[in-house]
């Protein structure tokens, strides 16, 4: 299905991708008065759904926009409604159709299903994720289970499926090009998967369950969101030691912003909270700001997400028996690059040992440093990061309100856009303000290719914000497909939340943010890049995703962009060579808590999907499982369970959050072959990214793809060496 919300439900519902016995299957034609009647409530409803400004096809320039301008929460309730009813005529008209099935009239016919509705469906996912007012949460809470019925609907559409599993079944004589022919395949796994296949009774349950599941991740989103929203407020400015002013000047931006202009303001986000805890000498407030954040959905309030979690754990374990899957894990993994929970578990755990060794140094390190100030403390989660800071001072000579000062935002913008322009041809124009937006914030920016064709178009929006879910991701607005014969171009956002400074400063960011957006500008090159065909062969498998996003962060330190963008905000000159020797000096230090700090939010991932029965306790489970790998009492989880949106906003990274560690394997050994050929932006290397990497999408199979790209799969050793961790 070309449909963002159908998708979106059957993408979280299942894989794509696997096989479970399909059984008999009946006749292929419908009538043709079912046929006439589908045919003419589609054009009723086409009629109607033209009429409506978040369903009908976008218009205005480059090909058509979303109409932010006109879009507000109350619309999307008879968007809905139109859009739900035009997708089900459109498949009845696929599913009644008296002629045999071919793939045009059938498979092809269903990518163009749901497109009123994908219009909707994209706009409502941005305003949930970035302008999470009242209105929209509402819409949200009432719609979410009704828009998985629809799926579900369609998914146990049993002459639809007869349809397409006859074609599957022909589908060597049917003489169809490779493309076709692997739409047709995953198609078919797709709605098996889903449970097409199954009886009408076990179909019942598993809408049952669907819709439940729709209901518990948007009530784990608007607790998590509730939490997330709330400040810790600081009044006395001795308070502030150690905080660099740029930091204080964001502070003081957010207190306002919560109408508290005397104060400083720690909103319970990453984005306030790790520089805070890096640079804070008040070990009190260290304290008391890691719990309030380590303990998001966990206070035993209105906003707990522990009950929710176990609902959602039960849910998905009967889900996968009814499926025919042991496990959650199973299910999930089937199709990725990974294929089995095993292989998953094996890497995780060969570089597990390595990172718990490396935190044991870096734990005495820091102590040695308490030590000698006479802290008189042992090292508490609240006090890695800033003893680290200090260790990385005292060992490197390396301050990171040092480095921040070279990393002005705007500038680190224009640095991605210039790593996109010497890898692959882009070019970035600035049109903000000749299109719509949903917030003020946005930035948008025409996309030409080296020939000055035009690519597609790129929103950003940068700042954090009250009722924007926290975190940095990238949200594809339309994909680039052919098969109409009319190429539609892709448009990509980037969302961030960095945290503004005082009116009129630069904002200076990190190391690590630079890294962060050059990251998810790796997802926006996915899709501005893509040449896929079909909108149902976009979609790459969960641990390969990542690998795009994660080679780009390595150009943030490359000689070209520090040359040229990395420069000190005052005095514009760019970053010195001596501290870029410090850096990459210390470019290993810390991986001991970065790795650890990960990686136990994947393992426990893993154990709590790979089991048969559902965990009763959360909260217990997290702690037996930590206790069980031999986690360091200095470190927590980057993501506790009850804050764990990756697993519990939806099915997305369940079972799947060790897909980072799997992307960096491709994405350590990616930057040694650029690296090896002595130009870090090496035009052949750089075509083979954007021709097998980038533009094929899911046209072919990922692992197959690597090979071809790089003449062998991927080293592991590459992710070690890239760590600093001993290889065998």
């Amino acid at each position: 299905m070309k449909n963002h919300v159908l998708a979106a439900l059957l993408a979280a519902a299942i894989p794509i991708a696997g096989c479970a016995t399909t059984g008999a299957v009946g006749g292929t034609a419908g009538s043709t008065a079912a046929y006439t009647a589908a045919q003419s409530e589609v054009a009723r409803l086409t009629a109607q759904a033209n009429e409506h400004v978040l369903l009908r096809p976008w218009s205005g320039p480059h090909g058509g926009v979303p109409p932010w301008d006109q879009a507000n929460p109350e619309l999307l309730p008879t968007a809905f409604e139109i859009g739900i009813a035009l997708q089900q005529a459109e498949v009845d008209a696929i599913a009644s159709n008296p002629a045999a099935p071919t793939f045009a009239n059938t498979i092809e016919a269903m990518q163009s299903a749901g497109a009123h509705l994908d219009r909707a469906g994209t706009i409502f996912s941005v305003m949930s994720a970035n302008v999470a007012t009242p209105a929209v949460q509402a819409v949200q809470a009432e719609w979410a289970p009704r828009l998985t019925a629809a799926g579900n609907a369609i998914t146990f559409n049993r002459a639809l499926f007869n349809r397409i599993d006859t074609l599957y079944q022909t589908r060597a004589g049917l003489g169809l090009s490779p493309t076709q022919l692997r739409l047709l395949e995953r198609t078919h796994s797709q709605f098996v998967r889903a449970g097409a296949a199954l009886t009408p009774e076990q179909q019942a349950r598993l809408g049952g369950i669907n819709q439940e599941l729709s209901s518990q991740f948007t009530e784990f989103n608007r607790r998590l969101l509730a939490d997330e929203n709330t400040a810790i407020f600081i009044n006395r400015e001795a308070d502030l030691a150690g905080l660099p002013q740029s930091l204080r000047d964001s502070l003081r931006a957010a207190a306002v912003e919560r109408g508290q202009p005397s104060a400083w303001a720690i909103v319970n986000t990453r984005s306030s909270v790790d520089p805070f805890l890096t640079f804070s000498q008040n070990r009190r407030l260290r304290e008391q700001v890691y719990n309030t954040f380590k303990n998001r959905g966990d206070n035993g309030d209105a906003n707990d997400t522990n009950a929710i979690i176990t609902e959602i754990l039960r849910l998905r374990a009967e889900r996968a028996q009814i499926l025919g899957f042991e496990t959650h894990a199973h299910l999930r993994m089937a199709d990725t690059m990974a294929m089995d929970p095993d292989r998953a578990q094996e890497l995780m755990m060969r570089v597990w040992p390595a990172a718990v060794a490396r935190v044991e140094q870096e734990v005495a390190d820091m102590q040695a440093i308490a030590n000698r100030q006479r802290a008189n403390i042992t090292i508490e989660p609240w006090d890695y990061n800033y003893y680290a800071e200090q260790v990385r001072r005292d060992r490197y000579n390396l301050d990171q309100n040092e480095v921040r000062e070279y990393f002005v935002l705007d500038n680190m913008v224009e640095g991605a856009f210039y790593m996109a322009n010497q890898l692959y041809g882009l070019s970035f124009r600035e049109i903000t303000g000749t299109v719509p937006v949903f917030h003020a914030d946005v930035r948008v920016f025409e996309v030409s290719d080296r020939d000055g064709s035009y690519q597609g178009l790129f929103y950003l929006d940068n700042f954090a914000r009250t009722g924007k879910r926290s975190g940095a991701w990238a949200s594809g607005y339309q994909g680039h497909e052919t098969y109409t014969g009319t190429t539609i171009t892709p448009i990509t956002s980037n969302n961030n939340n960095f945290v503004r400074g005082a009116p009129g400063q630069p904002i200076l960011i990190s190391l690590d943010d630079a890294q962060t957006l050059f990251h998810e500008f790796g997802h926006a090159l996915h899709g501005l890049l893509s040449e896929v065909d079909y909108p149902g062969l976009a979609g790459t498998p969960r641990d390969y995703v990542e690998f795009p996003s994660q080679v780009h962060e390595h150009w943030v330190l490359s000689r070209p962009i520090l040359d040229r963008f990395a420069r000190h905000y005052r005095t514009g000159e760019p970053m010195p060579q001596a501290l870029v020797d410090r850096i990459n000096n210390a470019s290993t230090f810390n991986q001991g808590y970065t790795t650890v700090e990960y990686l136990s939010s994947a393992l426990v991932d893993m154990a709590l999907h790979y089991r048969t029965d559902a965990v009763a306790d959360p909260d217990a489970f997290e702690r037996e499982t930590l206790t069980a790998i031999g986690m360091p009492d200095e470190i927590s989880m980057r993501h506790r369970l009850p804050q764990f949106g990756h697993l519990f906003s939806s099915d997305a990274y369940s079972a799947g959050y060790y897909s980072y560690l799997w992307s960096e394997v491709m994405d350590a050994d990616t930057w040694e072959y650029f690296e090896a050929s002595g130009n870090v932006f090496s035009p052949e290397i750089a075509a083979g990214m954007r021709n097998i990497i980038l533009a094929e999408g899911n046209m072919s199979d990922r692992a197959e793809a690597y090979r071809r790209f790089r003449g062998r799969d991927p080293d592991v050793d590459a992710l070690l060496r890239t760590r600093g961790f001993p290889t065998e």
